[in-house]
């Protein structure tokens, strides 16, 4: 495998070369923004630079797509008086000394109680285990409400797996498992829907050319709402 780079305006596309046994050049744009080329064997660097070159719009129209999806919550401290998101509306922590650790939502406020209330690694621990158990069950509930749609196209049904991502809100891979990030569980549910909805279109659709936009529309009318929705609300 080799490298390259093209620059395209003020921007500067790093890209993969893979030489496999095909008969047509193709470029792919993963969830991480990174680029691969996969092109027939034998053939030139300058041929696959054009190539780039050529699409290099698209390629960073792809790039900013997968970017919308990067979690940008400022980094927590875990300290009394700031403010957590729990789908789509924030709640001011409050933390108490206790003898039974516990999570609360109560009149616009968590309330944490914990035997070791100065201790900021253990309320991120239990504020973890409190989201992780709300996204557990919201997220199948999500789910249940999109799939049936799709479960119509004769699609095969996905396995569902939750766990918390650094750089996308969902994927979907290949072998059909659909992955949430437990950090979506701050947004609000129509948006959680999008983002599943957004996955369960790559089950027909892999790339996101126009078929997969149809797909999506069809499926989902006002998607571009939700998507802007999603965008201010994990800011």
């Amino acid at each position: 495998m080799s490298a390259g780079c093209v620059t395209h305006g003020k921007e500067c596309i790093r890209f993969k070369v893979l030489h496999v046994a095909r008969k047509t050049l193709a470029i792919e744009v993963f969830p991480d923004s990174s680029v691969v080329v996969k092109a027939p064997v034998g053939t030139a660097l300058e041929e696959v630079h054009r190539r780039v070159i050529r699409r290099a719009s698209w390629i960073i129209t792809q790039q900013q797509y997968f970017r919308q999806f990067e979690p940008r919550t400022p980094v927590r401290q875990f300290v009394g008086g700031e403010t957590h998101l729990y789908l789509g509306r924030q709640y001011r922590l409050r933390v108490g000394e206790g003898f039974k650790d516990s999570v609360k939502l109560s009149r616009g406020y968590f309330l944490v109680t914990t035997a070791n209330p100065g201790e900021p690694e253990t309320i991120r621990q239990l504020l973890d285990k409190w989201y992780l158990a709300k996204a557990t069950a919201t997220f199948h509930g999500s789910f249940a409400r999109c799939w049936p749609y799709f479960a119509k196209l004769g699609l095969a049904h996905p396995r569902l797996q939750i766990r918390r991502m650094k750089k996308r809100w969902g994927s979907l891979s290949r072998g059909g498992l659909l992955t949430l990030n437990t950090d979506l569980i701050r947004a609000p549910k129509e948006c959680i829907d999008y983002v599943i909805t957004h996955e369960l279109c790559h089950l027909r659709c892999h790339d996101h050319g126009p078929e997969y936009y149809r797909l999506l529309e069809k499926v989902m009318p006002d998607w571009e709402r939700r998507k802007h929705k999603l965008e201010l609300a994990l800011v």
